[in-house]
């Protein structure tokens, strides 16, 4: 009778964990507004940063503008960086001397499993300036940027209120991705903390808009690339999460690896791949103003934006703070 009644306790405690674990994760979920990753962004791909080309005056404001987030926010310059920098300097394709760059990185400690880290990363870059045109690059990949932002205000909030994630959260925006994902690159060859204890690397680029390819289907999805990809159990989370929260279309059409357009070697997760950390890319798809003056802030949709950057939060929640961690498939 003894052991059936601590079975019993052992067995309420778990389910009254879980369920507390979830209905935090909504809860501050909810601090990721429309109005906020709509004023930030605003900002972001204004004319002011001249489409953040890297090395140039525009990126340099992109990642001051970044670096004052997290200052005002409180929230921790990762380890072994110049005050959030990881300074690199990097031989462009056509320029003659090295480029000065920046990767931006904060993290968020653990409070268990402090040792263990997941990087949510999207690139601060842009293509820059032709001439007068600015391009100021809102999707690309302004939202992916503004998203981490508002994703690490959300941890923030529930650090304050006494809920740390169990593993530690590391927010990193990488310089040099139109260039040839140069940024991202550099820091699997220089981490800022061991890959292998690097469990996830969850990467955020393009989410703001719709790809004109799905305009008679249902707007609410996101594609997701990579997930299943080293980690089977990584693609099931990802896959009960969102069941379980904002329920989007996952659409998994680019994660095919006969897709002529090989997304899943475009984008940063890309370098981390193929250091064997599982990945999941969120995209929802290039557009008629791709890598054109007309990706600018007021073509976002901020309502689907802001439901895909929860599915985000609410992922990267789950996977900080389950007893154990994502598993890498066997060979």
């Amino acid at each position: 009778m003894k052991k059936t009644n601590t079975l019993a306790i052992i067995l309420f405690l778990a389910l009254n964990y879980s369920c507390s674990q979830e209905s935090n994760s909504i809860k501050y979920s909810n601090t990721i507004t429309e109005d906020n990753l709509k004023d930030l962004l605003y900002v972001y791909a204004s004319d002011e940063f001249e489409g953040r080309e890297t090395g140039e005056k525009g990126q340099k404001l992109a990642v001051e503008f970044l670096r004052e987030f997290y200052k005002e926010n409180k929230i921790a310059p990762a380890e072994n960086t110049e005050d959030y920098f990881q300074k690199l300097r990097l031989n462009l394709p056509g320029k003659v001397d090295w480029v000065e760059s920046e990767n931006v990185a904060a993290i968020i400690k653990g409070s268990d499993k402090p040792n263990e880290f997941i990087v949510i990363s999207a690139h601060l870059d842009h293509v820059g300036k032709r001439g007068e045109d600015i391009y100021n690059g809102a999707d690309d990949d302004g939202s992916g940027s503004m998203a981490l932002l508002e994703i690490a205000q959300a941890f923030k909030i529930a650090v304050k209120d006494g809920f740390r994630p169990k593993r530690s959260i590391v927010f990193l925006h990488v310089t040099g991705e139109e260039k040839g994902l140069l940024g991202s690159q550099y820091y699997v060859e220089n981490p800022l903390y061991p890959l292998e204890q690097t469990i996830v690397n969850l990467n955020v680029d393009m989410i703001g808009r719709v790809d004109p390819q799905r305009e008679l289907k249902n707007t609410d999805y996101i594609y997701l690339i990579g997930s299943d990809r080293l980690s089977t159990q990584l693609h099931e989370v990802s896959e009960q999460i969102n069941s379980e929260t904002v329920n989007l279309d996952l659409d998994y059409k680019f994660n095919d690896p006969e897709h002529p357009e090989r997304f899943y070697e475009r984008s940063d997760h890309y370098n981390f791949a193929k250091k064997n950390i599982p990945v999941i890319f969120y995209f929802s798809g290039t557009h008629e103003d791709y890598h054109g003056t007309g990706d600018t802030a007021d073509k976002i949709l901020y309502d689907i934006y802001t439901t895909r950057t929860k599915l985000i939060f609410h992922t990267a929640w789950e996977i900080a703070n389950m007893d154990e961690r994502i598993e890498v498939d066997q060979n």
